[in-house]
């Protein structure tokens, strides 16, 4: 589905955990992740333990610059999908935050 699609559905009032999943993936490929973001951060509010959102909501604060909420995301999920068995986004996870660590010296130094 596009983006207007799922942008009026939401308008129409069917929000969901899922819904918001779909706008913040489609944000984020289209390259707003701030956008992406927001409805990220609402699909962890509606379904705490949705690990995948998780994940791409740390993607999603990466790419808008927040190293910082991209950790916290993250080390989020890596609890969530720990408590449910999702293996595949804790592995994935723990590979973003590894990358975080060793990049953020270079982060640092473009933010100074």
């Amino acid at each position: 589905m596009d983006i207007e699609t799922l942008e009026r559905m939401l308008s129409a009032g069917r929000d969901s955990a899922l819904l918001r999943f779909g706008l913040g993936k489609s944000w984020l490929d289209a390259g707003d992740p701030v956008r992406a973001a927001t409805h990220l951060g609402r699909c962890v509010v509606l379904d705490p333990d949705y690990s995948a959102a998780w994940k791409l909501l740390g993607k999603a604060w990466l790419a808008g610059g927040q190293p910082q909420a991209a950790r916290e995301a993250w080390q989020r999920g890596l609890s969530v999908a720990g408590s449910k068995g999702d293996q595949q986004a804790r592995k994935e996870m723990q590979v973003f935050l590894r990358r975080l660590d060793r990049d953020s010296p270079a982060l640092w130094a473009k933010a100074g």
